[in-house]
């Protein structure tokens, strides 16, 4: 039985595991199946909300019995695996457009739909018509799915306001629904998410600069600052002014990159330390070597490419790239689902199925990497 120092109440006994996974391991290989701690008929005991001793049901129930604990679950030989860490979601968004679909089977590009009124641009207009309270209701209504699909913490950027007021008012709903659901809500602000179609990018991205970043930053809700590094977006100079700027603001900086193209977002995100860069579809082999060597976590969100048609981002490679899981702060791969009005999965076991069937991933790297990231 492993043990930690926690004392106090005790909040809850999971007994009868089927399986118990904790991980990564000490010592764990940077890659493969032998990344993770694996207990059979196993139990977990928590104590004041933090994970007290996992180990076989015998010997944890004989130390913290369940009858003693404000809850008790018997897991009945079902798996047990710590939280889903969802690291890459649109999930704050109102109307629809899957009528849309129809047109990317055809092969329309991005640029063409949102040429007819779609696309983005059109959540960007039912999401400016939305109050605040429409939005909070919409994101409890995904976080419920979420939940229970086993994501216990979720990702969510803004970015479908393009103005101060929409964006003001979109993560102050993040943080009204954080407040309100048990699932841990991370607000990120993506003011660079497009560009408003009256507009062109050099002066939109001054006016995220100049305008959105300093009243976020006085908001105070937002932990993160995202770019679509793109050619339908935001070029390297200015998302490199957005993400500089936003940590000049206190934002920590992401990147969206080479998700639809090789654009240079993925060595812009080792270039101003990121903390990940998402997507990846089209990055190299010196891409993930650049990632690994600056710290950064490479995000690979399967559901995208699934949803769109588009070939997978080659998990492989951006895992092995460097050291694996062994001596890093940082988790050295994420796996999202990417959940946005283009991407309607809220289930990260999909997700992790993607990652397993189409990025090169085997199952426990996939779930390390979707609990860990």
């Amino acid at each position: 039985m492993d043990t930690t120092s926690e004392t106090g109440e005790l909040t809850a006994v999971v007994y009868g595991a089927g399986e118990l996974v904790v991980g990564p391991r000490s010592g764990a290989p940077p890659a493969g199946d032998d990344l993770v701690r694996r207990y059979e008929d196993a139990a977990v005991a928590v104590v004041d909300g933090r994970v007290a001793a996992v180990g076989d049901t015998a010997s944890v129930t004989g130390e913290y019995p369940p009858e003693n604990a404000d809850y008790q679950v018997d897991a009945d030989g079902r798996a047990v695996v710590p939280g889903f860490v969802d690291a890459h979601t649109h999930a704050l968004f109102a109307g629809d457009h899957s009528d849309e679909f129809a047109a990317e089977l055809r092969g329309e590009s991005d640029g063409a739909i949102a040429a007819e009124g779609g696309g983005v641009l059109r959540t960007v207009e039912a999401v400016r018509e939305a109050s605040e309270d429409d939005l909070v209701g919409a994101l409890l209504d995904h976080l419920d799915a979420m939940l229970a699909y086993g994501s216990t913490t979720v990702e969510v950027k803004s970015g479908y306001g393009l103005d101060v007021e929409t964006e003001l008012r979109t993560l102050a709903a993040a943080e009204r629904a954080d407040d309100r659901h048990p699932v841990d809500v991370v607000p990120t602000f993506m003011g660079a998410r497009t560009v408003p179609a009256d507009e062109d990018s050099r002066s939109y991205a001054r006016r995220v600069v100049e305008e959105q970043i300093p009243a976020v930053a006085d908001q105070g809700v937002a932990r993160f600052c995202d770019v679509f590094c793109e050619t339908e977006a935001f070029s390297v100079a200015e998302s490199e002014r957005v993400l500089v700027e936003g940590m000049r603001a206190g934002l920590t900086p992401k990147v969206h990159a080479e998700k639809l193209s090789h654009r240079g977002g993925a060595r812009l995100a080792a270039q101003v330390g990121a903390t990940s860069a998402d997507h990846l579809l089209h990055a190299t082999r010196e891409d993930a070597r650049a990632l690994a060597n600056g710290g950064v976590t490479p995000v690979v969100v399967p559901g995208t490419a699934f949803s769109s048609g588009a070939d997978y981002a080659d998990a492989r490679t951006l895992l092995t790239a460097g050291d694996g899981w062994t001596g890093r702060e940082r988790a050295p791969l994420a796996v999202a689902t990417g959940f946005s009005p283009d991407c309607h999965s809220r289930s990260m076991p999909f997700a992790v199925a993607l990652a397993c069937l189409e990025t090169g991933l085997s199952p426990t790297e996939a779930l390390l990497a979707a609990t860990c990231g």
